[in-house]
């Protein structure tokens, strides 16, 4: 498909902007699937999308968004379930799409570990099972707990659920005292094709597919519904384990067997991707008679000494990857593009269609992105579907690839009817009317209204008690949008929140005597918004909803600063700077532009350093400019969001108005019980004992910040044999330089 610019050839504005609306529709795409059990796109095209964001990021790894989609895991578990905190987190899987990629996966591997392409490395394959992620949790060989996955840290208590379900042993014997199992919950074909039946026959709503009737009937409050339904388990992991099930993973899925789980009876030793590969056709051509449903094949190292090597990225551990199935499409109506607006201001189109089956799912919409996808043309003005625009009663081809809206894929003209007129993007907000603007290089209109753009604000509010946020008690997204339309008890921007009780103590009509409140509810939601008035830093600054500044990166500026009131000032210190910056960014887009156009290089550096020098910026605010985006994990795109919402005037004064019925605490100095906690650490030259990523995640472990460059902000140097000019900037600035084999002994055993 071809409907998407090349990433080679995106401009820095154009990638941040992609960037922000995948993170939009990946993030709407998890709640979807892992909350509501309701995805509306299918696996395929999730996938794509969160595979063009990585290699977005890839290219451009300065705009990596600090709530970026390759940094979750998940969705936050819905109300009505008590929660579990995982002891061993459920991290997802990274994934696979082509051959190169397994290639890529098996040569990853090997450098990490530093083994040779001869030596050995076995691997195994199973069928990835696409139901809902279960945990099993057993002492002294009972049941004792089951929970889904929830966001990885934290999921939803189903045990009175799971033991209705006859895979499931209540007890088993001859396992560690401690032994966490963790599979997927499923629905076979001939049972949800009999459960559907049933359905319809009582006048109930039939379920979309096997894995939405599996995970709905999980996740029902009343047990005896579960176990009305047809749920089976297949165990392939564990989590928590007080003692080893075996020395690799296809002899320890081999002892669950033993225990009494059901084990997928594909699963093969491999030697290479060659043999992987080969497996995964083999599974691909007996996929539609297995009787259930599965989306890919998962690979992981055998060798659990060498899976602990390896470890874990953010969330996905590096011994496994999931090799996933193409996506499927279907054809219906286009009945109307709709216009939505985002928490950031952004203009999205969406595509109403006539209700549709796609991979087994009903979808009804459909992303448009932006008006030149609209329009048959990529940001360059190039022609993507074959020049075709989309109309309003166009007949179009939609496909599902993962867990986001669905896509058009192409325009059936024979059937596009005789008086369709193009569709004309609206210059204005159609909530608030104000003007809707497209910046030079961006692909996304915004909103310019900001505060007084209703619908901004609504999504602000909603972020602001997300779970991840305040994470108030009875004030979800529900009771946000009733309070925000009230015209005698409104929250029209957070601070309204804590003054919601006085408020209402000046009624005549008081909250408890409306409709669908009473005394309880009314003095529980006081109560719980009472309990948030003392707030942890970080969390108070991602609740803003500040454009880029998510949860990690919230935390890190928490720690950077420790004080609210530090942060304030920064932002307002490098706020000069941070405008001598836009400008050199506006400079050199246009000097890249000019260069194209006249056929020579392009002078970047030096547009730059003129623009910035032009603009005389005070050397307090270079500085407070340079400690904020030197944050490791912050950057630019961060410190620009950040200044511009402190500089905003009616969002600082929301802020001030917030702050004033808050008590912000400011979060714990990191660790000292590593002697490189809290270090900014550089390794440099060849390292002989381990291989670079081994030392880095090493060092990340250990609580240290692992920095690419040495800089007067550099603690620890490690120098292995070869190191150049790391190692002589580092004796010019006085940072201290050890080997490796000091590195070790300076880690060894903590």
């Amino acid at each position: 498909m071809t409907e998407e610019k090349d990433i080679s050839r995106l401009t820095d504005s154009e990638a941040r902007a992609e960037l922000a609306k995948l993170a939009e529709q990946l993030a709407a795409a998890n709640q979807a699937y892992h909350t509501n059990d309701a995805p509306d796109i299918s696996d395929a095209e999730y996938d794509r999308l969160k595979r063009r964001n990585a290699a977005i990021e890839a290219a451009f790894p300065d705009l990596k968004r600090a709530d970026s989609p390759t940094d979750q895991v998940g969705a936050q578990v819905a109300d009505g379930f008590g929660k579990v905190t995982h002891a061993v987190a459920m991290l997802s899987l990274g994934n696979a799409f082509e051959d190169e990629d397994v290639t890529g996966f098996a040569d990853r591997v090997r450098s990490f570990l530093g083994l040779p392409s001869a030596a050995p490395l076995e691997f195994t394959a199973e069928p990835k099972i696409d139901g809902l992620s279960l945990s099993l949790r057993y002492e002294d060989g009972k049941l004792v707990q089951a929970a889904t996955r929830g966001d990885g840290a934290t999921g939803e208590n189903v045990t009175a659920n799971a033991l209705t379900i006859s895979d499931i042993p209540h007890q088993i014997e001859g396992a560690p005292q401690i032994l966490e199992v963790r599979g997927e919950v499923y629905m076979s074909h001939a049972d949800f094709a009999a459960l559907n039946e049933r359905q319809e026959a009582a006048g109930d709503k039939a379920f979309a597919n096997p894995r939405n009737a599996a995970a709905g009937s999980l996740r029902q409050l009343d047990s005896s519904i579960t176990q009305s339904r047809p749920l089976k388990f297949f165990a392939y992991a564990w989590g928590d384990l007080s003692a080893p099930l075996a020395e690799t993973q296809f002899e320890a899925v081999e002892r669950l067997a033993t225990l009494g789980f059901s084990t997928n009876p594909l699963t093969k030793k491999c030697n290479s991707a060659r043999e992987l590969i080969s497996h995964y056709r083999s599974i691909e051509e007996q996929r539609a008679t297995l009787g259930y449903d599965i989306d890919g094949v998962v690979y992981k190292v055998n060798d659990l000494a060498l899976q602990s090597r390896l470890g874990f990225r953010s969330t996905t551990p590096r011994w496994a990857i999931a090799h996933k199935f193409a996506a499927e499409t279907a054809w219906t109506r286009l009945e109307a593009i709709d216009i939505q607006v985002g928490r950031t201001g952004a203009l999205s189109p969406v595509a109403r269609l006539t209700p549709v089956t796609v991979g087994g799912v009903v979808v009804s919409n459909a992303t448009l992105h932006n008006e030149d996808y609209i329009r048959g043309l990529d940001n360059k003005g190039e022609e993507i579907r074959g020049g075709k625009d989309i109309r309003e009663g166009d007949w179009v081809q939609v496909y599902r690839a993962g867990d986001v809206i669905p896509k058009v894929a192409d325009v059936d003209l024979s059937k596009r009817p005789a008086d369709s007129k193009p569709y004309e993007f609206p210059p204005t907000c159609p909530e608030c009317g104000s003007p809707a603007v497209r910046e030079e290089g961006d692909s996304v209109r915004f909103c310019t209204g900001g505060m007084i753009c209703p619908a901004q604000a609504k999504e602000k509010l909603k972020h602001f008690v997300a779970r991840k946020a305040f994470d108030i008690e009875g004030l979800g997204a529900k009771q946000i949008e009733m309070f925000f339309d009230d015209e005698t008890l409104p929250i029209k921007e957070p601070a309204d929140i804590f003054t919601l009780a006085k408020r209402d103590e000046a009624q005549l009509t008081k909250l408890k005597n409306r409709m669908g409140w009473g005394e309880q509810s009314a003095t529980n939601l006081f109560a719980a918004i009472e309990d948030k008035r003392e707030i942890a830093f970080g969390r108070m600054l991602f609740s803003l909803g500040i454009r880029h500044v998510g949860e990690t990166a919230a935390k890190d500026l928490a720690l950077h600063f420790m004080e609210w009131d530090a942060l304030v000032k920064g932002a307002e210190t490098a706020r000069e700077a941070a405008v001598a910056w836009r400008k050199a960014d506006e400079a050199e887009e246009t000097e890249r532009h000019a260069a194209k156009a006249e056929g020579r290089s392009a002078k970047i550096k030096a547009t730059r350093d003129a623009t910035i020098a032009g603009c005389s910026v005070p050397i307090t605010s270079t500085a407070a400019w340079q400690d904020m985006t030197g944050i490791d994990g912050i950057g630019a795109t961060v410190g620009l969001s950040l200044t511009d919402a402190f500089a905003n005037a009616q969002e600082r004064a929301a802020i001030d108005r917030l702050v004033a019925e808050l008590t912000i605490i400011p979060p714990e100095a990191p660790s000292k019980e590593s002697p490189v906690a809290g270090k900014t650490v550089v390794f440099t030259g060849s390292l002989e004992k381990m291989t670079r990523a081994e030392a880095k995640a090493r060092a990340e472990a250990l609580g240290a910040k692992v920095a690419g460059s040495v800089s007067g902000k550099t603690d620890l140097l490690v120098a292995g044999p070869g190191a150049g000019s790391k190692a002589k900037k580092a004796a010019d600035l006085g940072v201290e330089t050890i080997d490796e084999d000091a590195w070790l002994a300076l880690t060894e055993g903590l």
